[in-house]
């Protein structure tokens, strides 16, 4: 009786330790990005245009500055940032407070020119309208407008949560979760939200990223201010973020031990 005793506590414990091991575990199939699902998909390019549409509203900071041929006319143009027509270095701090502010009826305050009405405008249509206005004064000179405030706000199960600011005229899904350093390995890659402001408020839309077909998705492509939200994957909370080898290893000599005693 001792025997069979022995026999099934050994049993239970292999089994116990056994299904410790796959409960902490996360499938690789889950982990994995752009997978073929399909033997018959051969696909090797995806056409999807980049549809940089974002149109400036109130309260939109845009980065103006003119370059010209004379130093006082650049000066004169641009005296919120003493002249310089440089932004790479400075801090967002600096570049926040040496842009234009978009007025709540759509104008920006320009030098020379006055009010530039802007709303509904995209970056280009915008440096366009003060290009033409500025024709008027002056004959060689050149217009640099960006968007300063492009932030995208990753959340959830990544390994750097937080918003970033983008300082390109687009940023992909892809690039956007590289930013926060990948996602975690308890994350859904099967259903990734996606967070984004329209007309009438807030729309929110689920895209796997296990899926070749999400490059050819309109959100492939995110837009200012959108927000990546990641959820854990079901059963995190049995789950490690380090497989936890000095507790089992632990529990096995104690087993060990309480078997020899018993013997």
């Amino acid at each position: 009786m001792k025997n069979s005793f022995l026999i099934t506590f050994r049993s239970l414990i292999w089994i116990t330790i056994l299904a410790f091991m796959f409960a902490s575990c996360i499938p690789q199939k889950k982990m994995l990005y752009l997978q073929i699902h399909d033997e018959a998909d051969t696909l090797s390019s995806f056409n999807n245009e980049r549809k940089i549409d974002y149109r400036v509203q109130p309260g939109d900071n845009l980065y103006i500055r003119v370059v010209t041929l004379d130093e006082q006319t650049t000066l004169l143009l641009n005296p919120l940032s003493g002249g310089s027509s440089n932004y790479i270095g400075q801090s967002d701090a600096s570049i926040y407070l040496t842009s234009y502010t978009v007025s709540e009826d759509g104008n920006l305050d320009f030098p020379m020119t006055g009010e530039v009405f802007v709303k509904n405008m995209s970056i280009d249509e915008v440096k366009t309208t003060i290009q033409e206005k500025l024709r008027v004064y002056l004959k060689e000179f050149v217009v640099i407008v960006k968007l300063v405030n492009y932030n995208i706000t990753l959340l959830g199960e990544v390994s750097r949560p937080g918003q970033y600011k983008v300082y390109q005229d687009n940023i992909n899904l892809f690039e956007a979760v590289s930013m926060s350093g990948d996602l975690t390995d308890y994350a859904n890659r099967n259903k990734v939200a996606i967070i984004r402001q329209n007309k009438t408020g807030s729309e929110v839309v689920y895209v796997d990223l296990t899926k070749r077909d999400i490059l050819l998705s309109d959100y492939y492509y995110l837009k200012p201010n959108d927000i990546v939200y990641v959820q854990p994957v079901k059963g995190k909370q049995f789950t490690f973020a380090e497989f936890p080898y000095a507790i089992l290893f632990g529990f096995i000599s104690s087993t060990i031990l309480i078997i020899n005693f018993v013997k």
